[in-house]
Formats: structure tokens, sequence, C-alpha cells
């Protein structure tokens, strides 16, 4: 992992999105900066409006910081050293500051839900004596809305606005001061406090207090108890349980969804435009995602996420979008907030997503591979379910000639994108193996049109996607442009690895979109999107790649491309959405679900090929695993399950 300084000097600096951590419930997320500050939180789940937005912002947009009361102190000699992890394989991140003898460690975490939704600061001090200073600035609807507050029973603090409630629970006395509630305590070596946040709605009573010594032992043993089934992925398995970990915290545990990202608008390039709201659930990922989840040994995810996506997808065929939210709600309409500057003045913040109005055509061809990889994988197909394959796959026989936005949900209007066209055809082929596996079930089906058309479509890809001057596939029909996207040519099988018109796209990517090492998705600078050219080399291409360099017999190199991507997560295993070569930081929305999935993928990819769920035929050979594997035992962390620990009161 990435190196980074080990020492901070001030509260109050401008943190890079790696020095960032993520913990969560199951339901929502916070990011914990180094410096001990929560910067970021949408509560009560992942879509809602933040009520800390400082991430975006500035401290009046709202934050939760707890650190050495002297941090402000820029002499170096005074500086406090930090470092932090996660307790063993959990999601209860440990920030130590130590100076001299002086030390304390802050727990932050969240309970798994059960009732209301809770925040633990958990604070020891580790030697010494040590003050600290707590700042608390609640700021509903994104930064913008100062709620109503007022002290409670409990030492802290009640702060109400709209159909919002957050209560502070604390240990020593606490003031306003600006607009803050603030508290200043000193700490000797042993002694521990504990300062809760809880939200409720405002309209019910106060969220009642927790045991927080017990919910912090039960947190950590259920963490440990799910990661403990991780599938062992060789040398690379502690990456690969980390990165399980962090798709878990961004799964939406009461309905099984996935959110590409907890954050919006952190940008692909600092200082631009390309700032996106990720927190919503694409139905691309569908596939990436369920052979992470059965990769990494979790079919229970798994299985939730194909039932997230039939309840999703539900309806006329010909009204699919390419992402919902996480209860499946379609209306993501996309607006910009005029009142947050932006992550270092990348403008503008942006709520909702309107390429979910797009026409992408490559998202039948993901769908329908995932009910492919459910059917064989976790043994779910029902009779319904193909009635809404079939559905599908019809209407995407008279709309597979469309131009569309493509899978880089381009906004400079549609074209004829090869990736597009290739997962249309993944689509029809899917349909017929899902079919054909059916047997008598399916006797009804067009198959022999659907192979007809399938050929069709494979003869019009190779015709006019196939640039015989660059030797290669490029991005759209008759351009000379390239796209990362199409690494995934062999591994959907459109054609094999060894074909000379795949290993010639596989080296002109590699040529023309490798930027030090690590591939950009297009050259912005090259391709029309609508919006200005310039972004970070796109991570999830470039663990894609490392596929590519395996199923070409390039072992070595596939190797040390996964060994350079490892390096650039975070001193706590995270990745971005993707990474500025020349700025050498983190870019993007954090966590990133496509980066950690592509890692997971990749990581078995490399150390074990043999037992791997992958995307094409040669995968569908394996065997479903028995009802009973497929449970891997009853975690309090599945799916749909009942409560966790007990609140007091």
């Amino acid at each position: 992992m990435a190196d980074f300084p080990a020492i901070i000097t001030s509260n109050k600096m401008n943190l890079r999105i790696e020095d960032y951590a993520v913990i969560g419930d199951c339901e929502t997320a916070a990011l914990v900066g180094r410096n001990g500050s929560i910067d970021w939180l949408c509560w009560p789940t992942f879509a809602s409006d933040a009520c800390f937005a400082a991430l975006l912002g500035d401290e009046n947009n709202g934050f939760w910081r707890i650190a050495p009361a002297d941090g402000d102190n820029f002499a170096a000699e005074n500086a406090w050293t930090i470092t932090r992890r996660y307790h063993q394989d959990s999601l209860v991140l440990e920030t130590t500051f130590a100076r001299g003898e002086d030390a304390v460690v802050i727990s932050d975490f969240m309970p798994v839900r059960s009732g209301h939704s809770h925040l633990v600061r958990l604070i020891e001090c580790l030697g010494g004596s040590v003050a600290l200073r707590m700042e608390l600035a609640v700021r509903f609807g994104y930064g913008r809305i100062i709620p109503w507050v007022t002290h409670n029973q409990d030492g802290g603090v009640r702060c109400i606005g709209g159909p919002d409630m957050v209560v502070l629970r604390s240990p020593v006395d606490t003031h306003g001061e600006g607009h803050k509630t603030v508290a200043t305590f000193q700490m000797k070596s042993g002694e521990t406090k504990a300062f809760t946040l809880s939200y409720g709605p405002s309209a019910g009573p106060e969220p009642v207090a927790i045991d927080v010594h017990k919910a912090l032992e039960h947190t950590c043993s259920i963490w440990s108890h799910w990661a403990s089934k991780a599938t062992s992925a060789g040398k690379y398995t502690e990456a690969v349980r980390r990165s399980m970990i962090t798709l878990k915290a961004m799964s939406f545990r009461p309905t099984g969804g996935v959110v590409a990202a907890v954050t919006t608008s952190l940008p692909e390039a600092l200082g631009g435009p390309r700032n996106w709201d990720y927190r919503y659930c694409w139905l691309r990922d569908s596939t990436f995602t369920l052979l992470a989840m059965m990769n990494g040994g979790y079919f229970k995810e798994a299985e939730a996420w194909g039932d997230w996506l039939l309840r999703a997808i539900a309806g006329s065929p010909e009204q699919v979008q390419i992402m919902y939210g996480i209860r499946g709600e379609r209306h993501l309409m996309e607006w910009e907030v005029p009142w947050l500057a932006g992550y270092e003045n990348s403008s503008p913040v942006r709520i909702g997503n309107a390429a979910a109005e797009q026409l992408q055509l490559d998202i039948y061809g993901e769908v329908m591979d995932a009910f492919l990889h459910s059917f064989h994988g976790i043994r779910k197909q029902r009779p319904q379910d193909f009635y809404l394959q079939r559905a599908l796959v019809e209407h995407l026989s008279e709309v597979w000639q469309q131009p569309d936005q493509g899978i880089w949900e381009s906004r400079s209007g549609a074209q004829q994108f090869t990736y597009s066209k290739m997962m249309v055809w993944v689509a029809f082929d899917r349909a017929i193996q899902i079919a054909e596996a059916l047997g008598e079930a399916a006797k009804d089906a067009p198959v022999d049109a659907w192979r007809v058309t399938r050929q069709k479509i494979h003869d019009d890809i190779c015709a006019k996607a196939y640039n015989k001057k660059l030797g290669a596939f490029t991005q759209i029909y008759g351009s000379d442009a390239l796209d990362s996207s199409l690494l995934l040519m062999p591994a959907v099988e459109f054609l094999p690895a060894t074909d000379p018109r795949v290993l010639g796209t596989i080296e002109a990517i590699e040529k023309n979109l490798m930027r030090d090492g690590l591939l950009l998705r297009y050259n912005t600078s090259e391709s029309a999107d609508g919006l200005p050219p310039g972004e970070g080399a796109f991570l999830a291409c470039s663990f894609w790649m490392v596929t590519c360099l395996k199923m070409i017999g390039r072992d070595n190199d596939a190797r040390n491309l996964f060994e350079r991507l490892l390096a650039l997560r975070n001193d706590v295993g995270l990745l971005a959405e993707e990474y500025d070569v020349d700025k050498k930081r983190q870019v993007g929305n954090f966590p990133q679900a496509f980066s950690h999935i592509a890692l997971v993928n990749a990581a078995f990819e490399l150390e074990q090929p043999k037992a791997r769920h992958r995307r094409h035929r040669g995968a569908m050979q394996h065997k479903p695993l028995p009802a009973h594997e497929n449970a891997s035992g009853t975690s309090e962390l599945d799916p749909h399950p009942a409560g966790t620990y007990n609140e007091k009161g």
C-alpha cells in the first residue's frame, strides 16, 4: 500500500482523498480523515442528504472532529505522529495520535443497525497525558441547514432540522461556540471516554443510548466472523479480504443493493467538472459484483444482489434504466448544489445522476450475463425469471442497432459504441445458454432466431469496429479512438485472447492509453464526450489489463501490474475510482466499488485461475454449489437478518 506522511501539524489541513477511511453500518457510511475529522456522512442511508459535508466544502458545511487540542501547532517538533488501521478484519477504524510518551487511540465505528443508527468514537489514552478537543457542526441538507440545538441530560446536545434529528451523548461538558458544539478535556494513561452520535426522525423520540463497549465488542466479532468466510486468494488474501469488507460496507443490507461509492462529486480531475453522484446501484456492475462475491465465497450476498437486480428491473423492458436507487428507485434527478464549492474547488457538486435517463445498450448484456452466472453459480433461476429475461432480449432485438451513450456515459450524444454492441452480443449469447440449460422450461423461446441475431451482431462488429490500420478494435464504429473497455472482449468470449485482432487491441491499448503504467479509459483529448479533456487513470481498467496479460501468457507482466495497483491503495487498503499519475494522488469517488471488485477478480485470476468464477462459457462447466454450501453459515451481517446488539432504555 502507498506510503503517507507520518505526521500532521494541523487539524484544519486539506486532506487528500486517500487520507480518508470508511466506516459504516451496511445502510450508510462515513469518511474519517487522518486528522480525526469525520467530513462526510449521509444519514439515515447512503442516498440521504449529508449532515457532514465538509469534504465538498469547508467546516461551515458540517464535520465532527476529535483530536489533540494543540493539533493546530505547525511547529514540526511538536507535531503528532499518526498511524491508523482497521481492527483485525473489521470495519472498526483505529487512529493513534502519539508524541513522545503521550498517545491516544480513537476507535471509530458504526454498529450494524438494530433500530436507530449510531456513530461511536471511543477514545483511550495509551500513555502520558493528552489534552483533546471535540468540535461538532451538524449541517443538514448537504451542509446548508444549521439545526436547532438544545442540551440534553446526557451531557450532549440534540440537533433538529426539518425531518432530521441527531443526538450527541458526551462524557464531558460541552458548550456552543460559533455555531459549533465544542469541548476540551484532559485524558491520562488508562482512561477511556466514549462519544456517541445517533440519528432518528425529528418527530419521534430521541434514540436510546447504547452500551458502547458491548457494541464495540459485538461489532468487531460479527465483522471478523463474516470476514473469516472469505475464500483464500493465496498471497493476495489480505487485499481481497479488505476489498470484500469494503464492498460489504457499501451494500444496503435491507435490499442487497451495492452502491458504486459512498460519495458524490469527488472529482475525476482536480479542479474540473467531471464530478458525479455515485451513491446508486449500476446495472453495469451486475456481473462484476456477482463474480467478486462468488469468488470471495459470499454466496448469500451474491444472491441478495441478484434479487435486488430482479426487483429493480421488473416491469416493462423498454423502461429498464442503467442505474437505480438502493431500494430500486427510478427517479434520480440531477441537480447542482450552489452552496458547496466542491472538493478542492472542483465544481459543480451534483446530487442525483442524469445518466439514469440515458440509453446504454451494454447493460442488457451485463444483466443477462449476471442471470447466467446466478443460474450456474447459486442455482438462482425460477420460471418467472426466464419470462423477464426473454422479454429483455426480445426488446433488445428491436433496438440493438440504435446508437447509445456507451459504458462511460458520454454526454456528447449517442454513437455506435463497440463495447455496447459487444455486450448486446453477450445478451443474446447468454439468453441462448440459459434457454438451452432450462430445456423443456424454455421450449417456446425463439432460440434459433436469437442465434441468427447473435451472428449478425458478431459480423457487424468485426466489419465496422475493427480498424485494419491500427490492427485493433476501436471505441466507435469507423473511428481511430481506442477504449480500454474492449479489454473485456476475451473475458466475455466474444473472441479468444489468442485471436490476432484481440492481441492487436490489447497491444494498442497498452501502447496508447497507458500513463505511468496505468490505463486511461480513453483519451479524453481525442474522444468528444461533452466535457473538457483530462481525468485520472481508471483503476478498474488497469485491473482488466492484468487479466488480459494473464490470458495471453504474459504472467510476469500481469503480476507486476497487479502489484503496482496494490501499492496505490491507501494505508488502510482503500481505492478511489481513478489515480492522477502526475499528482500521485487518488481521484474520483471513494471508496469505489468498481475498483475493489476488479481487484478481487484479478487476484483470483492470478492466484486461483482454476477455481475462480469467470464471465465466459468455461465458467459454466463448474457445477453449482450444493444448497448447504451456498448458505456459507449464518451471520448478523447477512442481508435482511434480525437485529444485532441491544439498545439500552
